[in-house]
């Protein structure tokens, strides 16, 4: 495949996505071995067990976060494609798949870890690895800047400042995942912010008629109804299916 001939050299060889593509690789698989140790933690086998010091629990977030500093400060050092950029990229990525995939018990505070809102942090993972995926492979909204006259650049400009706007007014619609790939997919976000907000938004409690806002909860039960299901599917699939929050009754 030619293409992918053509993106290895100039994007990874030729260009400055060596440490990136290496710390997107190092957060996939972070993320895969983290969720199978916990997962046979959790069922009770393998060699693996919880980490405590002092009757505290030591959970990965803590090295994830000591990782994402170190890395942060060695990247800042570093000189672009020079060991040290490597080495700053996979402390990244461990560090920030470590952090993420307990996202929801620290926006929590609570030990949610195998709960229905702990599957947040899949949810969270999912969409930081579809970004980063997406910066990869070349993908970028500033990827039409390049060495030309500078009318078209003034042009180019002109559509970026409008699509910036737009992922505003997609995120204050209450589409936050939407809004963040339609940084790198314009057309995502172009389709979504004309699109009628989630009813919680604040787009609909400052812009919505009573009428308008009863319009937008029937929208977004219809898609919850019809989304949520595979949602659901997937978060159980790569997350572990949560535990019960109560005993479960005989019908």
């Amino acid at each position: 495949m030619a293409w992918v001939s053509d993106w290895w050299h100039d994007e990874v060889v030729h260009g400055a996505k060596g440490p990136l593509l290496l710390s997107f690789v190092a957060l996939v698989l972070t993320f895969c071995v983290t969720r199978t140790i916990t997962r046979t933690i959790r069922a009770g086998k393998g060699p693996f067990q919880d980490v405590s010091e002092g009757g505290v629990h030591l959970h990965h977030s803590t090295p994830g976060i000591v990782l994402l500093v170190v890395g942060a400060f060695v990247a800042v050092g570093a000189q672009a494609r020079s060991p040290w950029a490597y080495l700053a990229a996979a402390f990244v990525g461990v560090g920030a798949s470590l952090v993420l995939d307990e996202f929801a018990m620290i926006l929590h505070l609570d030990d949610d870890y195998w709960t229905q809102e702990g599957q947040l942090s899949v949810n969270v993972v999912t969409l930081a690895t579809a970004c980063v995926a997406l910066a990869v492979i070349g993908v970028s909204p500033v990827s039409g800047l390049s060495d030309t006259e500078v009318a078209v650049r003034g042009s180019v400009l002109v559509v970026l400042v409008l699509h910036l706007l737009l992922v505003a007014v997609t995120a204050f619609k209450g589409k936050y995942p939407t809004a963040l790939v339609g940084l790198f997919l314009a057309p995502v976000t172009w389709v979504s912010a004309v699109r009628l907000a989630r009813p919680t938004s604040p787009w609909a409690r400052w812009f919505y008629s009573t009428g308008r806002r009863e319009r937008a909860v029937r929208r977004a039960a219809g898609f919850d109804r019809r989304w949520d299901p595979v949602r659901r599917r997937w978060d159980d699939l790569v997350g572990g299916a949560p535990t019960p929050s109560g005993p479960v009754r005989d019908a």
